[in-house]
């Protein structure tokens, strides 16, 4: 990915739409107007390779670790899951330790970052991350994507911007869609496994410089599982745009569902027992349903002295979520629960930036402010068997309200000299309502918490130095929100027992150092020293509906990302990423972070030079983490490898080829220390209160995939 983030004129770039409940066979029914309206003959995208000099390559950023990915980039790159696109981000892993319709586990500097609790990513500006979420705070679920559709990624590390908040503590990413496509396609792919995507996908320009957008995107897939996964999954968008993100307007309605069978991470004894297989599960019919509607809109525009964006957006959201991860310690009846959420969230936000000229050293002052409201009519742990409720362990009513206010000024001190100030107010405001469980009608009530967050950057340079190299510094307050019924839980709602409300928020200090230079033409290079301070690790258990204490933590670590076009139409880009995290205070057991990896690496390569013949191949490396705190128990390091090839046969025409663990590597996609029975230890008698192991979820096979694509 290109490792600079360039500033249209210092313009905020941001995105609106709008996503209703749109059924898919609209969007697809409007692929014959968007034909019919399209002019001439289908023509391949052009490729277009651009040459710049190291100042160019170079751009606007205000920290050594942000930058952008295009789609360009994105185009030639083999994807496992649609989550992957987030791998652009130097550092980021992406697994997955359950189905595929749940949202992915990620990890960054450090940080185990659960389901999203603290990376922060919205999608043409809408929040993804989900507060007070039946199954984890900050659930990100971007099983909607379409790739082919994003139009551009822009992240962030640290706590650094005035525009990011809640959730944000190791970073940000703002996904953007396109707002045309150059020609209606349809795509096709099979695969192993049962997989079957159709994708069907066009834009047409009407008068009054309107652009419709619309695709639709039918997919199945079965895995290697014993129990075929069954995952059924139907996605639309339309969007209505006119002009850019920095001028103009775009309205976006956007649906998806889901439906699937999961396979959960099992006890790595149950398979070298041969009890199961590598592939096979503990519990039958795992898994769930969940769909996710919604409706945004964002307006832009500018001038010479100053811009102004403005974004709105309603989500309708809904998830079951079924899993056994402790198999049957409780009884040969099985651990099946179902985490239930049912929600609705609404917000927005208004940026104005205003430009001073050179006799204000030209100064920018950006005003912002951020509203988010999320409205959820029930989030709930249930006991089940085979998706059958047995019983509550708690429902709750949950509204909660969040403001956020801030100022940022940009100054150019000196030809060499810059600064980013940051002054952000957060405001975060619940009430739960209990509505079931024995023991969690005393819980709830009201609950509110504040803070303001400082954040300081100094840019130095240009200086001809390695071709150009620019110097950063910078530090801030950022945080992450809790749990709102950890916040007001007092009664343990599985026993009866007392428990202690947590914050809720939960606040983070960052600083970071570093450098970008572009020593060569075609080669940018970025290198970082970071430092983050956590004040607590806690987390809301939604397996259990509790909040487990984890403690302060203290990470440090470097990063060394690198962007290479060596050749035309040739792109490869290489990571490095080393952390070190611990516990502030030592538990009985030891200070490691558990699941916080210290080491990962990535290579890629890209070709299209335009010809026949593109693809791409793709390296990603993960060190050995602790699994406990002691860090005795440790987890397996690997490599993986994945590759794309794509032929165009014609100007209509294109084939490709995706196969992923290229090399076949017997590996584990997430690894985790904690209790666990198999059957035949609870039929045995041999559980008891549960056996410590290692319980795994691991990598898929080698997997061929093939595709076609037809312009029309």
């Amino acid at each position: 990915m290109h490792h600079t983030r360039t500033r249209a004129s210092a313009l905020p770039r941001r995105f609106l739409r709008r996503p209703p409940n749109l059924a898919v066979a609209l969007a697809i029914q409007l692929i014959g107007v968007i034909d019919a309206h399209g002019a001439g003959q289908p023509t391949l995208q052009e490729v277009v390779v651009h040459s710049s000099t190291s100042q160019d390559l170079l751009g606007v950023a205000d920290t050594a670790s942000e930058g952008t990915v295009t789609a360009a980039q994105l185009a030639r790159r083999p994807l496992l899951r649609p989550a992957e696109a987030l791998e652009t981000v130097p550092g980021m892993i992406v697994t997955q330790h359950s189905g595929d319709g749940k949202a992915n586990q990620y990890f960054l500097r450090g940080f185990n970052l659960d389901h999203g609790s603290d990376f922060a990513t919205s999608v043409m500006g809408m929040p993804i991350n989900m507060r007070t979420h039946a199954h984890g705070q900050g659930y990100m679920d971007l099983n909607f994507l379409i790739p082919e559709l994003i139009q551009g990624i822009a992240y962030r590390k640290g706590p650094y911007a005035a525009e990011d908040g809640d959730f944000a503590t190791t970073g940000s990413a703002r996904i953007d869609y396109k707002r045309k496509l150059p020609h209606t396609f349809v795509d096709l792919s099979l695969g192993q496994h049962n997989y079957q995507r159709l994708l069907v996908a066009g834009s047409t320009h009407l008068d009054n410089d309107l652009n419709i957008l619309a695709a639709g995107e039918f997919m199945g897939y079965d895995g290697p599982w014993s129990q075929p996964e069954n995952l059924s999954k139907r996605n639309g968008v339309l969007r209505i745009s006119r002009g850019t993100a920095q001028e103009g307007f775009a309205l976006t309605a956007m649906s998806y569902s889901a439906d699937w069978t999961a396979t959960e991470h099992v006890p790595e004894r149950a398979i070298t027992a041969g009890e199961i297989g590598r592939y096979g599960s503990l519990y039958p019919n795992d898994g769930g349903h969940t769909r996710r509607s919604s409706l945004s809109g964002e307006w832009a525009t500018r001038d010479q002295y100053s811009a102004t964006r403005a974004q709105l957006y309603y989500v309708d959201y809904q998830l079951n979520l079924f899993s056994s991860p402790s198999g049957y310690m409780n009884g040969l009846g099985g651990d099946q629960h179902e985490q239930a959420d049912d929600r609705h969230l609404q917000g927005g936000e208004l940026r104005h930036t205003r430009y001073f000229g050179p006799e204000w050293l030209d100064s920018e002052l950006s005003v912002g402010l951020q509203v988010r409201q999320d409205h959820i009519a029930s989030v709930g742990l249930y006991q089940t068997e085979n998706r059958a409720r047995t019983s509550t362990v708690r429902a709750d009513r949950v509204r909660e309200d969040s403001t956020a206010f801030y100022l940022e000024t940009r100054q150019q001190w000196l030809p060499w000299l810059r600064s980013t100030a940051a002054l952000r107010r957060d405001e975060i405001s619940a009430r739960v309502t209990p509505l079931g469980g024995d023991y969690n009608g005393e819980n709830g009530g009201k609950v509110s918490a504040g803070q303001t967050s400082p954040k300081l950057g100094l840019v130095f340079g240009p200086f001809q130095l390695l071709g150009q190299t620019e110097f950063y510094a910078n530090w801030g307050h950022g945080f992450h929100s809790n749990d709102a019924r950890g916040a007001t839980t007092r009664i343990n709602p599985n026993d009866g027992s007392a428990t202690t409300p947590v914050p809720l928020i939960v606040k983070a200090k960052g600083s970071e150092i570093g450098m970008r230079a572009a020593p060569l033409p075609g080669w940018n290079t970025s290198l970082s020293l970071w430092q983050m301070d956590l004040a607590s690790e806690l987390v809301f258990v939604g397996d259990e509906g509790i909040t487990e204490p984890k403690g302060a933590s203290r990470r440090h670590g470097l990063e060394w990302a690198n962007y290479l076009t060596p050749a035309p139409g040739v792109i490869v880009d290489a990571d490095l990423a080393l952390s070190h995290a611990r516990f502030k205070t030592p538990t009985a057991d030891g200070d490691r972070v558990p699941n916080a990896i210290p080491l990962t690496a990535s290579l890629g390569a890209t070709y299209d030079p335009g010809g026949p013949w593109s693809g791409g191949l793709r390296l990603r490396y993960l060190g050995s983490y602790a699994l406990d705190e002691s860090g005795d128990h440790r987890s397996h390091p690997f490599l993986t490898s994945n590759l794309k090839l794509a032929y165009r046969y014609d100007k209509r025409t294109q084939f490709s080829l995706d196969i992923l663990n290229l090399f076949n590597r017997h590996a584990n996609d997430i690894e985790y220390w904690g209790s666990a029975c198999t059957r035949q230890e609870s039929s045995s008698g041999t559980c008891g209160s549960g056996i410590d192991g290692r319980l795994v979820h691991p990598l898929e096979p080698r997997t061929v995939r093939v595709g076609v694509r037809m312009y029309f």
